[in-house]
């Protein structure tokens, strides 16, 4: 498996992995069409980042990093395809994000989730992430805001 850094030929891919798992617990909401519709122009040419990992040849899994401020990005977007999870997809997105933003002096990432993602929540946890108020989050499916302060020391 390997992280590789997005491009426009994976823009299907990136969508298509997010509407996966958005169709299977939740519904598509607008702020969803808006990201996964044009990922260079709300993402990418806004300060973030998006990656993908390939499995054995095929993109398996996907997540953005959206810059909030200086130094704070938020965790979105992050997927992998049902017949491969449980390989270590997610961790290994999870961690090229962190070591990716720590190489940036960022100070902080935050997520907005939901607590029947049971598997997610506990990855989270497991880097480190803790739960902090739930503030105005742009997703009806959030109920859950999660952080984690980046030690650049």
């Amino acid at each position: 498996m390997e992280i590789i850094e997005y491009n426009k030929t994976f823009r299907e891919d990136f969508k298509n992995l997010n509407l996966e798992w958005l169709e299977k617990y939740f519904e598509i909401e607008p702020i969803d069409h808006i990201l996964l519709s044009d990922p260079e122009k709300n993402i990418i040419n806004k300060g973030g980042f998006i990656f993908l990992a390939r499995y054995d040849n095929i993109i398996a899994g996907t997540v953005a990093l959206l810059k909030i401020d200086e130094d704070t990005f938020e965790l979105g977007k992050m997927a992998v395809t049902e017949k491969l999870q449980g390989k270590g997809i997610g961790k290994a997105l999870l961690t090229h994000c962190i070591n990716t933003l720590k190489s940036l002096k960022k100070e902080k990432m935050i997520l907005y989730s939901n607590t029947i993602l049971t598997t997610a929540i506990e990855l989270y946890k497991k880097f480190g992430f803790t739960e902090v108020e739930l503030d105005n989050s742009e997703y009806k499916r959030s109920n859950i805001k999660m952080e984690l302060k980046l030690d650049n020391g």
